[in-house]
């Protein structure tokens, strides 16, 4: 019987930010002690995760000396190197600070703008140190509550000119980096910048270097806007944008809940990592949740370890589901591979199109039978095939 043991090759990974989450709300105070970024690299390792993400601030409290900085970073590169955990991705803490109250890179006043461009720069060169290759971007306080405190295209113009600067540094310093821009429709602000991940690629196109810049979609932040995850991803894979994910879970159109992954919509998750598994991606499967606050420390590691045996026991299932001759036939009758034909044939005209005729009335009694094929994926997630 499969034991759902991850393994390094499974490419699964956890922000410092999640595993180290104090149970902090609106109503509540901290539940859980801080956790020491050391203690976090070793219960990762011990549990099969292939990596830590962190933002800045996450690593190092903001106000730390050049003595406390150095000693953090060494202890948390020793951890590194005697587990063997890997740094792929770091982002920064542009939301948390008062500062940010309005934004970092598209905030009204200059001076922060400026300050938030250096605090990236920073973070970006300990990002290259650590073997990182993707920065995330998450704007969260970017955004506004009302349309009179925005110039919105003028907001738009200088998240451009921040995107553009930080990728020109980069290119300059010859790191190998590429930037992931993080959609969220609402939450902190009211509306935040790019609120999806269509925002985010349509806004890609604008900028100096597109080909530095993708996408690092969320599964509640999608979600929340009632939107269907997979077909965002599916986009994003499609643009060849899919840069990173970020893997959780969602309960309807609320406020951004952070589950563990599969404990949101588990049919969804299924058909997410049925595409991810399908379409190639050969990227990272970070888990961005939050440990319920109910839960003590043993209790994160738990809801840690949850994350990648869902997604263990979902591959499994996808697998399972695709091999299935019953399947197989079922997708043949729904004409699913005929879709991936082109409408028209390579050597063929326009006018070739033009002269067929259609018999509408046998076509339009045609049934695509997708809810049997639906009952398949269904039965095989519920485990009665």
């Amino acid at each position: 019987m499969n034991d759902y043991q991850p393994v390094r090759e499974d490419k699964f990974t956890f922000g410092l930010w999640t595993v180290g989450w104090r149970g902090v709300n609106t109503f509540g105070e901290p539940v859980r002690p801080v956790l020491d970024a050391v203690d976090a690299v070793r219960r990762l390792s011990d549990l099969g995760a292939y990596g830590i993400t962190f933002h800045d601030d996450d690593l190092i409290p903001p106000g730390s000396g050049a003595s406390a900085r150095d000693q953090i970073l060494k202890r948390f590169r020793g951890a590194l190197e005697d587990t063997g955990l890997a740094v792929p991705m770091v982002t920064t803490n542009l939301f948390a600070h008062p500062v940010f109250r309005d934004g970092g890179f598209t905030s009204n006043s200059r001076d922060v703008r400026r300050y938030a461009i250096r605090k990236v720069i920073r973070n970006i060169d300990l990002a290259a140190e650590m073997g990182a290759q993707t920065y995330v971007c998450w704007n969260g306080q970017d955004g506004a509550e009302s349309e009179a405190g925005k110039d919105d295209r003028a907001q738009l113009d200088r998240l451009r000119e921040a995107m553009n600067i930080l990728c020109a540094y980069v290119r300059e310093q010859g790191y190998d980096m590429r930037f992931a821009l993080e959609p969220k429709p609402n939450e902190p602000r009211g509306d935040v910048l790019l609120p999806t991940v269509g925002h985010a690629l349509a806004f890609i196109n604008e900028l100096d270097h597109p080909e530095m810049v993708g996408v690092n979609p969320e599964v509640g932040h999608e979600q929340m806007a009632g939107l269907n995850f997979a077909h965002g991803v599916a986009q994003a894979l499609w643009h060849g944008k899919l840069y990173h994910i970020d893997l959780n879970g969602q309960r309807g159109v609320k406020f951004d809940q952070d589950l563990r992954f599969g404990a949101g919509d588990l049919r969804e998750a299924f058909f997410l990592v049925d595409l991810l598994e399908n379409a190639g991606y050969t990227g990272s499967r970070q888990f961005d949740f939050k440990p319920p606050r109910t839960e003590d420390m043993e209790g994160v590691w738990a809801s840690a370890a949850g994350c990648m045996r869902n997604y263990l026991i979902l591959r499994e299932k996808s697998k399972a589901f695709r091999a299935d001759p019953e399947v197989q036939a079922a997708l043949e009758a729904s004409r699913v591979g005929e879709l991936s034909v082109p409408t028209l044939a390579q050597g063929e005209s326009l006018s070739d199109l033009m002269s067929e005729e259609l018999d509408l009335a046998s076509a339009g009694e045609r049934g695509y039978h997708f809810e049997r094929l639906d009952q398949l994926a269904l039965d095989h997630l519920m485990g009665v095939r």
